[in-house]
């Protein structure tokens, strides 16, 4: 077995609050905090959930009980700057950075509180689907122009 000898990828950089253009405050919870004493890795996309679809709901795209559509995660990733902790206040900031035939890909940076660099941000892809088939629809010229205030 020979090693791989290309080069590793670049390290992404923290991003800042300037980069993002809504933000939802989500306070840390004691169940949030794993043994060593700081918010758990999987917690961050639980986060990333939250601050979607709460502008979703915020802004009339999502109606999670009674609407025809839904939005499905299709892939999620997470680059970790800086640990958050509880108690705290985490700053969801939030962008879209592509909107196709019917999927959004989302920027999500995670602040600590008043914090002017990401703890943490990933990207968050979203399928808009028919709620009963969970076949991809076309998302509407409405949905689309009310995504691009996020652009």
């Amino acid at each position: 077995m020979t090693a791989n000898k290309s080069a590793a990828p670049e390290r992404k950089k923290p991003l800042e609050r300037s980069d993002f253009r809504s933000f939802l405050e989500i306070p840390t919870r004691w169940m949030d905090v794993d043994m060593y004493g700081h918010v758990n890795n999987v917690q961050y996309l639980s986060y990333f959930d939250t601050a979607v679809n709460s502008w979703y709901i915020e802004n009339g795209l999502l109606d999670p009980v009674r609407g025809e559509t839904v939005f499905l995660v299709a892939e999620t990733g997470c680059n970790y700057f800086a640990e958050l902790l509880f108690p705290g206040n985490v700053s969801a900031g939030l962008r879209i950075e592509q909107i196709g035939k019917s999927s959004v890909v989302f920027r999500v940076g995670l602040f600590s509180g008043e914090d002017l660099q990401t703890a943490a941000h990933g990207r968050f892809v979203h399928i808009y689907v028919d709620r009963q088939t969970r076949r991809p629809v076309p998302i509407s010229d409405k949905t689309r122009k009310v995504l691009e205030t996020l652009g």
